[in-house]
């Protein structure tokens, strides 16, 4: 297939910088790779390709150019990627920011697949996922490359391009006669792996030695990267073109659990017959869409195991989260506005609210705030005021979609696409509260008149399913339609990457729930290393929607606006995802989970959570991780809050709404 034709970009700086390192560095490059193809271990580059290039976030200034290569060793092939040094684009990040990307050796035994997405507009970049089903950042090709980059690996590996989509392709993929039952189940595509060894590098041993240096010189030890640590006792192979999509966990929701058991027992024998293991996510219930069966959380286990002790239960034990207060009331919060309306002392304000956040009847005033639609020093009029050009604002925005004639309608596939998913879900949306009970209920079409207009307002984000859940609450405190709507965008400006088609934003907050688990309990992080659960899919609800489905309606809305205050961090939301794991640490490692039995678990234990024990212990924890904690979250991790440069979102992909 020939690659698009890109524009041109030599009027970005950007690029015309990387240009500039590119020329300087391949210049070494043919000395480099004569002296590899010297070394008595065999160890030969095979690809090169300069000013390959990782987003960390969506603006320019921020993106790391670097140096991928494949290098071939024995039988074995490796990939890695060197970020450059001293690029003055990049100077907003620092060393350890670069570091935290460095893509070390990883082999290709260790490799799930490869997704190519070709835009119309912009550069051709890849996704390479692991077989723990994390991916490592996508990768830009600002000089073109990728079609040569697929065809090395297929001399030296088994590559195989994706019946389900023509732009991924399987590494060492071997189907089996599975493929047609799980077919007639209306699974998505999954594959079993031939046994195979996995071959790892030690840093120390390998002889890749010279690949540990950056493209100018060096590399820094302290570079982490998560594929050093994969010790896969099983392999996993599944397609990775609906990974982590929502739309993928909505059709399993479709699956009856006599399906779902019969799979798994056909993945048994699969296993027992000498086939490598099904990847686990074939038994994944929709965690949006399927109703929660409720079971007893507390049940012991069949057999005693000894569990490994917490290694911060005593250090927690000096700071572990201070108690709860009751909530910020009417005569509270009128102390800490003066006589115009201004917020005195905002900080001591988050910090109250953090501790024991807002009576009911404030919050339609409060949340306002913590959202971000109102300053903290805006006085009464100014809020007025801004209230009545945003609700005109509101209203161009809404006829915009409100005008579409049904002619026109017939010629506008997106527009009838999304407003299709937009009422299918919001009929489903808390219909058990009273607030969207009933048939034709009017705050039911509030709900998707505000999304239709969201979808308007950020077309490039659109609409994805899981927007209502995060717009229900805001609706029901707001109780008006324009302020519903403004509170909606601002909060969809820190959660909108968790909504992205290329899922960097889901990506990097498990990454980072990785990374911390692994800083704050490393019993439990060798637990998921050895039971192939590291790709922390099983928190993919939490982070998506931010606990929705874990609690009553209050208690969500109680959480929420303790995570708005952003008074700890702005990160506290992946701390709360580790105090829960760690709360059921003893159960989850007594009775030896699996992937399959861990994530039936963790989606059993939605209305069982005590939230108030859980927003102490994720304060501690915090608290405990300090600057280490902080440097674990990659740069741009939702919510952080982008700085506008006027390209929030990246350009999806044609066949993708």
């Amino acid at each position: 297939m020939q690659e698009t034709e890109l524009q041109d970009l030599s009027d970005d700086a950007d690029y015309a910088a990387s240009q500039l390192q590119g020329s300087a560095s391949m210049v070494r490059s043919n000395s480099r790779k004569q002296s590899w193809s010297s070394e008595p271990d065999g160890a030969e580059i095979v690809y090169l390709k300069d000013n390959v290039t990782i987003h960390p976030t969506q603006f320019a200034s921020e993106r790391i150019s670097g140096r991928l290569k494949l290098i071939k060793q024995g039988s074995s092939l490796f990939m890695t990627w060197i970020p450059y040094n001293g690029q003055s684009s990049n100077a907003k990040l620092s060393e350890k920011d670069r570091n935290l990307y460095t893509i070390r050796p990883v082999p290709f035994t260790e490799v799930r697949s490869i997704r190519r997405h070709t835009p119309a507009l912009g550069w051709q970049y890849i996704i390479v996922v692991l077989s723990s089903g994390l991916a490592f950042p996508p990768l830009y090709f600002y000089n073109g490359g990728v079609k040569e980059f697929l065809g090395t690996i297929k001399q030296h590996v088994f590559l195989v391009r994706s019946a389900e989509d023509s732009n991924v392709f399987l590494v060492n993929d071997f189907q089996n006669p599975l493929q047609r039952t799980l077919s007639s189940l209306e699974l998505p595509r999954a594959v079993s792996l031939a046994s195979e060894p996995s071959m790892s590098i030690s840093v120390g041993e390998s002889p890749l030695k010279d690949d540990q240096e950056r493209a100018d010189g060096e590399v820094r030890n302290e570079s982490s990267n998560i594929s050093q640590n994969n010790v896969m006792q099983r392999q996993k192979v599944h397609d990775p073109a609906r990974d982590l999509s929502i739309q993928v966990l909505e059709k399993f929701s479709l699956v009856t659990k006599f399906a779902r058991d019969t799979t798994s027992q056909l993945f048994r024998e699969s296993h027992g017959n000498g086939y490598g293991a099904i990847e686990r996510r074939s038994h994944k219930q929709s965690s949006l869409d399927c109703p929660q069966k409720t079971s007893n959380i507390e049940e012991k286990a069949p057999e005693e195991i000894p569990v490994a002790s917490d290694p911060l239960v005593d250090k927690l034990t000096l700071v572990w989260g201070k108690p709860r207060l009751p909530p910020l009331g009417p005569d509270e919060w009128s102390m800490l506005l003066d006589s115009e309306g201004r917020i005195m002392d905002s900080k001591a304000l988050r910090k109250r609210i953090f501790y024991g956040g807002v009576e009911h009847g404030l919050r339609k005033e409060v949340w306002a705030f913590l959202l971000g639609y109102h300053r903290y020093d805006s006085t009464y009029a100014e809020r007025e005021y801004l209230r009545s050009l945003k609700k005109t604002q509101y209203e161009t925005i809404k006829i915009q979609w409100q005008s579409i004639s049904p002619e026109q309608a017939k010629r506008f596939t997106k527009f009838r696409e999304r407003k299709g998913l937009i009422e299918k879900d919001v009929i489903r949306t808390d219909r058990s509260l009273f607030f969207y009970d009933g048939d034709d209920n009017a705050n039911v079409n509030l709900l998707r008149d505000i999304l239709l207009t969201y979808s308007f307002y950020n077309f490039d984000l659109g609409y994805c399913q899981g927007m209502s859940d995060l717009l229900s609450p805001i609706l029901f405190v707001m109780d008006d339609e324009s302020e519903a709507f403004w509170c909606f965008v601002a909060l969809m400006d820190r959660l909108g990457p968790n909504f992205n088609r290329d899922q960097n934003g889901m990506h990097s907050q498990l990454f980072a729930v990785f990374k911390l688990v692994e800083l704050l309990d490393s019993p439990l992080h060798n637990y998921f290393k050895q039971n192939d659960c590291l790709n922390y899919f099983f928190c993919f609800r939490w982070v998506l929607i931010q606990f929705k489905r874990e609690f009553e309606y209050e208690k969500t809305m109680l959480l929420w606006e303790v995570l708005w205050t952003h008074y700890l961090s702005e990160h506290l939301h992946l701390y709360v995802c580790v105090a829960i794991l760690k709360r059921y640490r003893s159960k989850i490692m007594g009775e030896q989970m699996d992937f399959d039995t861990l994530l039936k678990f963790i989606n059993e234990l939605s209305g069982h959570i005590d939230l108030d024990s859980i927003l102490r212990d994720a304060e501690a924890l915090c608290i405990c991780a300090g600057e280490n904690g902080a440097a674990s979250i990659p740069p741009g991790t939702p919510p952080s809050l982008p700085v506008d440069d006027g390209f929030l979102y990246p350009q999806q992909d044609d066949d993708v709404l």
